[in-house]
């Protein structure tokens, strides 16, 4: 019996090393049942309240073209929310957190490609948005970044480097993924380590410059169309989108660093298991998102109301021909294939050929072979927007 009780004190033992560098025998909240059930809670609920939404999104699939961008950008949530709980749950198996965390880390790159994608679509494409915005004068404002582009105008090179800044860092972000795998395999990655001759500090730099590009291409792109996009309350969106994603990045790095400095313990052995650096600051850092998502959820479900689209559906008549089953829109969703080809349209040296644009207006002639009265306006507009997107601007 008593070799048994021994067994289970060293199974349940956890070995802190607080800020003076002493060892003591301590109880880790984040490893107690406490702190699993009610993060558990918070999760949960968040998955319901935006399943729910994915859900009604897809019985009123009226328009795949916005609501594509719309159900990807929700996803982020279970995503978000059941990785941080997952790493939460196997915190004292070694550094399974990393695993976790590199797939959530990967889809929030896709998340402001997808966000700027829907943006562009709201608008009419880039064809519509050069349209409105090109020749334009860029406002200089130190407080909202632009004062490097004083005396520049916007082109479609301004749209092009909008949508290059956000795909650099789909790239990016899954190559450091796989580079903090292999790094923490061979014990070179440890969360607030910022030895040169470890990864952390080099991979830390190399992603916070490129998800700082995505998130400055994303306000410039917001900055040059907010009159544009007010209809369709963008600010809720872009706030909700760039907290979720930047402020999650700078909360576990602030985590990481108060751990380096003793602030938080460090921990050493959580249930007999021995674990890495950073480990601790790594479970307040899934921890905080269990919870916050539950709010991101709430926020979401106001930003990207599904109620829009079920009133277009009420409009559509009886003899129209049947909307996609959810099953079919779902596929759709998760189809990666035209982030691939607009990835290509925009990295190649022929961008000024390509058009992206949201709704072609097709002009039939008249049994003559003209234009009909009326119609002259619609095709000389359809005209112009190819002419718009053809000159070789640059940004």
């Amino acid at each position: 019996m008593t070799d048994r009780n021994s067994e289970e004190a060293v199974k349940n033992l956890t070995v802190i090393r607080s800020g003076n560098g002493t060892l003591r025998e301590d109880q880790l909240f984040l490893n107690t049942t406490i702190a699993q059930a009610l993060s558990g809670i918070f999760v949960w609920s968040a998955l319901l309240i935006t399943c729910h939404q994915i859900y009604m999104h897809l019985r009123s699939y009226t328009v795949p073209n916005e609501q594509r961008y719309i159900i990807r950008i929700l996803f982020i949530v279970p995503i978000y929310a059941f990785d941080s709980w997952l790493s939460l749950l196997f915190i004292s198996n070694g550094q399974y957190y990393v695993y976790f965390d590199s797939v959530r880390d990967c889809y929030e790159a896709f998340v402001i490609y997808n966000f700027l994608s829907l943006s562009f679509e709201y608008l009419g494409g880039e064809s519509a948005i050069m349209l409105e915005i090109r020749g334009k004068p860029i406002r200089s404002s130190c407080m909202y970044g632009t004062c490097c582009l004083v005396g520049m105008s916007y082109s479609i090179g301004f749209l092009r480097f909008c949508k290059q800044a956000t795909l650099q860092f789909c790239v990016i972000k899954p190559i450091m993924a796989v580079f903090t795998i292999l790094l923490q395999a061979f014990g070179k990655y440890h969360d607030g380590d910022f030895s040169v001759t470890g990864g952390y500090l080099y991979i830390t730099i190399i992603y916070n410059f490129s998800v700082s590009l995505a998130l400055y291409a994303l306000f410039l792109f917001y900055f040059a169309t907010s009159d544009l996009l007010r209809p369709y309350e963008p600010v809720l969106k872009f706030l909700t989108i760039k907290s979720v994603i930047f402020l999650s990045f700078w909360q576990g790095m602030i985590l990481a660093i108060l751990e380096r400095c003793g602030v938080i313990p460090e921990a050493l052995v959580i249930d007999g298991h021995h674990v890495g650096a950073g480990t601790v600051a790594a479970g307040w850092q899934n921890f905080i998102i269990c919870i916050e998502m539950f709010f991101a959820a709430i926020a979401l479900r106001y930003a990207f109301t599904f109620t829009v689209y079920q009133e277009k559906k009420s409009e559509i008549p009886d003899n129209s021909a049947p909307m996609q089953s959810i099953s079919s829109g779902l596929k759709e969703t998760i189809s990666p294939h035209d982030m691939v080809q607009d990835a290509i349209h925009n990295f190649s040296p022929a961008y000024q050929q390509y058009t992206q644009q949201s709704t072609q207006e097709v002009v039939q002639p008249s049994q003559n072979g003209r234009v009909g009265p009326g119609t002259t306006s619609k095709w000389s507009k359809k005209n112009d927007k190819i002419m718009l997107i053809s000159s070789d601007d640059e940004f």
